[in-house]
């Protein structure tokens, strides 16, 4: 990404448009592609991080007895893992992917805010700091599950407290994020350019954007009255003075299942965008695509008590939730349907971003079929916190949100660094990552079924051979991502490999295949005029 630097078109500009050099550039950036590159730099590290405490969970999991750590320690590897990859790993790097790409695929000369889009940037490093600093406090990280449950969260040490500020700071991040996106996408679109015009990407987002302004207050109001019941004397959730723990998983997931949509419909306009490329056809449906993805929007706001079955919930209440989420697979179902017309007799090649999203279709519909079963409130009492759920969600955000990235990654990074990748090695990317993948999480399923709970350390002989499995390709798949770095993201930041053309892709569409690559420091400075589809500029 940094080779753009390189680039004689990049300086085509006066005087005053070159762009900043060395650390000046990174720390007072305001340009879309560069705070788009930290994001997503910022969010590969954090998914280095977040791997190797995974790697920790799996490594003490490998056989029956405790190896590696002790069962305190197993338990904060498990909560930091998840609040990691969530917080720091999926959901950054979807604000990288529409940072980079949301002005280029709208004609937008940069994002409506720049400074505040640098501040969203910056305010995540300290809370990545404070995260994963508060191993290191007495009694160490917060140990309470991802959910951050009450009561639990009412008895950690002093990194819960830790916690909840980082939560807070990353929370204000991405309202500021989404502010900045709903602000670009409506007011600053090429002439010409509709809203239903948009390219999917772009729609993806804007309801992303929605759903997170919606909902991380109510995050925010969780974790804050956790605090105060820590520290001040309320009793939201402390059952010694009145309060409710289950009052907690109300409003936590009230959050958290919007929030599980919010890491997955980016990924689903990266793939609107990849298959469409490699058919070399229109998007099918593209209509019901935009309405299939409000609805999922819409639906994500009444079903999170579905997380919730064995709670206590009267049977009026489990058959809502149950209907209720068993509904949103219809625009799930839609998406996927038109993903298939759109390949069905089209002129298919299979480069490496189309593996991805090929991949990603199929894993992702595995993942959606486990989430089904899930749905029906007497199945679930008997999954419910085993490793059936763990294998159901592992494969919709590894396999849903993370292989899109990929695909986002080795389809529009030509047009970021001005090189192409290696394609033998993206594809050893592709295939190791799928193997490995499918190696680690199938087998919980299996765990799950024989009623395995999750977030235990220590387990009987009966499991040993299932999570031996798991713990071979856990590893085998976090090396893949190590691979991935050195073999095909460094050489292109580099600016090592056949240069770009402008278009490497046959079948692409959008904008931002109209400029050259690597995408000059500064683009559409003056809106393009578009022609009638609004995917290609005239004049």
């Amino acid at each position: 990404m940094s080779a753009v630097l390189d680039h004689p078109g990049a300086h085509a500009h006066d005087h005053e448009h070159h762009a900043p050099a060395g650390w000046r550039r990174w720390v007072f950036a305001t340009n879309h592609k560069d705070i788009g590159t930290l994001y997503l730099l910022f969010s590969f590290t954090m998914l280095m991080i977040g791997g190797l405490l995974a790697l920790g969970i799996r490594a003490e999991l490998f056989q029956p007895g405790l190896q590696v750590v002790n069962p305190e320690l197993f338990n904060q590897l498990t909560t930091m893992h998840g609040i990691i990859m969530v917080f720091g790993a999926i959901m950054p790097a979807f604000v990288g992917f529409a940072n980079w790409m949301l002005p280029l695929q709208i004609g937008a000369s940069d994002m409506a805010f720049a400074r505040m889009n640098n501040f969203s940037f910056w305010l995540m490093v300290p809370a990545a700091l404070i995260l994963v600093l508060s191993f290191f406090m007495p009694g160490g990280a917060p140990a309470a599950g991802w959910t951050l449950y009450a009561p639990l969260t009412l008895q950690m040490g002093p990194s819960m407290d830790l916690a909840i500020f980082a939560m807070h700071i990353l929370g204000a991040s991405s309202i500021m994020g989404s502010i900045n996106i709903i602000v670009t996408i409506l007011n600053m679109r090429a002439p010409g350019m509709t809203l239903m015009k948009m390219p999917m990407f772009a729609w993806t987002w804007l309801i992303t954007a929605y759903l997170l302004i919606a909902v991380m207050p109510v995050l925010a109001g969780a974790i804050t009255m956790t605090l105060t019941d820590r520290h001040l004397g309320t009793s939201f959730f402390n059952p010694a003075g009145g309060g409710d723990p289950v009052m907690y998983q109300h409003i936590f997931w009230f959050f958290g299942h919007p929030e599980v949509y919010i890491m997955i419909l980016p990924a689903f306009g990266i793939i609107s965008q990849v298959v469409p490329a490699f058919a070399r056809k229109k998007l099918f449906g593209y209509t019901s695509m935009v309405y299939a993805t409000a609805s999922i929007a819409i639906l994500s706001f009444i079903v999170w008590a579905h997380h919730m079955f064995t709670t206590g919930m009267p049977v009026t209440g489990q058959l809502f939730f149950m209907y209720a989420t068993m509904l949103i697979a219809v625009p799930t179902g839609v998406k996927i349907f038109n993903w298939i017309a759109t390949m069905w007799k089209g002129s298919m090649t299979f480069e490496t971003p189309m593996l991805w999203a090929v991949g990603f279709i199929f894993v992702f519909t595995m993942g959606g079929f486990t989430g089904l079963m899930l749905s029906m409130a007497p199945i679930d009492i008997n999954f419910q916190d085993t490793y059936y759920v763990v294998a159901h969600f592992h494969y919709v955000l590894v396999a849903g949100s993370l292989f899109a990235m990929f695909a986002g990654f080795y389809y529009w990074g030509p047009k970021w660094t001005g090189v192409m990748y290696n394609e033998t090695r993206g594809k050893i990317h592709f295939w190791w990552s799928m193997i490995s993948f499918n190696v680690t999480f199938f087998p919980m399923h299996f765990l799950g079924l024989a009623g395995m709970p999750r977030r235990y350390a220590d387990y009987p002989m009966q499991f040993a051979d299932f999570n031996a499995i798991a713990s071979v390709g856990a590893f085998a798949f976090g090396l893949a991502q190590v691979y991935f770095f050195f073999a095909v993201v460094l050489p292109m930041m580099r600016g090592q490999g056949e240069k770009a053309p402008q278009k490497p892709w046959e079948g692409a569409e959008g904008l931002e295949w109209e400029i050259p690559s690597p995408a000059p420091h500064h683009t559409f400075e003056t809106p393009p005029k578009l022609d009638a589809t609004a995917t290609r500029i005239v004049g």
